[in-house]
């Protein structure tokens, strides 16, 4: 699971959001792959902003699949694909396509503990013995806002993504862990905390992670396209992923998987598939009090720990920057085949969202470069159109 991927991003934001963001777009590809991304036609059904259409004309390369969300407010003034989702069944991207959204997928995770909190089940101020049991000594004073933060010491992974770990097995292993840090020390970035955190909503829910998130977080939102296995997905909506040589590596759902979805040491921390189109509806219910509170949204965007080597703090799933243009809170996930990114501009209440299953391609693009640049980019074309 990918690690927060550009360290310097918050940074760049802030500065463009001062002001700098009219400086000339990076085109990620190699000149003898071009920068035009033209496999897909437009699609009448999906909504077009002409200044982001011709922007990512210029910036982007020819060959990856990906989409780009980008509204205001409650407007969707862009949503749509490029390239292709299956380079084998020639299926274009579309605001619809289905992609794994990756650690992105930590975000839901945060909302759904605060949701908990809300309920009065749970305070994030808990120690997490009084929902997993007893813990090594090590880890007795572990609370639910270290996990949120990546300040409990624990370590990223605790191996591969897919391997067929069982949630007793992650939590047993997440107990023999050595610390790198005693707990509310140091930002350590850690995927097995938001594992845990899986775990506790389970146990103090009494009903699946997924379930939960379903019920309580994404049907409130009309999110009808995100989650691990209760949409039912249609395979030929959801895209395949390819790695740096163009090799076709399959959707997430061919990766070893329990019934229920990814094992453990993906479950809660990433690997939750969703479209564009919901993406702007979560962006929705986070602009209102559709799914959370006005203090529960407060907890969730506010610059808890500062973070070593990036101009930001993390929030709870989210790495938050103040800038001169206000809050931005913004979070990437990936891995070796694909890239995600989103971003709320709080203030102006912007969404972008773009995600790809082809990042990388060896000797001619790597979109992780130009994430930041095309992020904001994208973000700059939309507050001129406002």
């Amino acid at each position: 699971m990918h690690r927060l991927g550009s360290l310097a991003l918050s940074l760049v934001l802030a500065l463009a959001l001062a002001g700098c963001s009219n400086a000339a777009p990076a085109v990620t590809g190699t000149e003898s792959e071009g920068v035009r991304a033209r496999e897909a036609p437009v699609r009448s059904s999906d909504p077009h902003d002409p200044a982001v259409d011709h922007y990512l004309d210029a910036v982007l390369p020819a060959g990856p699949g990906i989409t780009v969300a980008a509204a205001r407010g409650d407007d969707l003034g862009h949503c749509a694909g490029r390239g292709l989702a299956d380079r084998a069944a020639k299926t274009p991207a579309t605001c619809d396509t289905v992609y794994d959204v990756m650690s992105i997928t930590k975000q839901f995770t945060a909302a759904a503990v605060l949701k908990l909190e809300m309920a009065g089940k749970l305070r994030v101020t808990d120690r997490i013995d009084r929902y997993l049991g007893p813990v090594p000594e090590d880890k007795r004073g572990v609370t639910l806002h270290q996990l949120l933060t990546h300040t409990a010491g624990l370590p990223e992974g605790l191996g591969d993504d897919y391997e067929p770990v069982s949630r007793a097995e992650m939590l047993a292993g997440a107990m023999k862990a050595p610390l790198r840090s005693a707990p509310g020390k140091e930002f350590h970035y850690s995927n097995v905390g938001y594992s845990l955190l899986a775990a506790i909503v389970e146990k103090v829910s009494g009903q699946s992670y997924e379930r939960f998130l379903a019920e309580r977080l994404f049907r409130p939102a009309g999110m009808t396209r995100t989650g691990y296995v209760l949409p039912a997905w249609d395979r030929a909506q959801v895209a395949v992923e390819y790695d740096r040589n163009g090799r076709a590596q399959g959707r997430p759902m061919d990766h070893p998987w329990a019934p229920d979805g990814p094992y453990w040491n993906l479950r809660g921390n990433g690997g939750m598939l969703s479209t564009a189109r919901d993406m702007f509806r979560w962006h929705r219910a986070l602009t209102g009090d559709t799914v959370l509170s006005e203090a529960a949204k407060r907890k969730l965007f506010a610059p808890h720990v500062r973070v070593p080597e990036l101009d930001g703090s993390y929030g709870y799933g989210w790495v938050v920057v103040d800038s001169p243009d206000g809050r931005v809170a913004w979070h990437d996930g990936g891995n070796d085949w694909s890239l995600a990114t989103v971003a709320e501009y709080r203030r102006r209440g912007i969404l972008v969202f773009w995600v790809s299953n082809h990042a990388y391609q060896k000797g001619k693009w790597n979109l992780e470069d130009g994430q930041l640049e095309l992020t904001d980019g994208i973000a700059e074309r939309v507050r001129r159109s406002g």
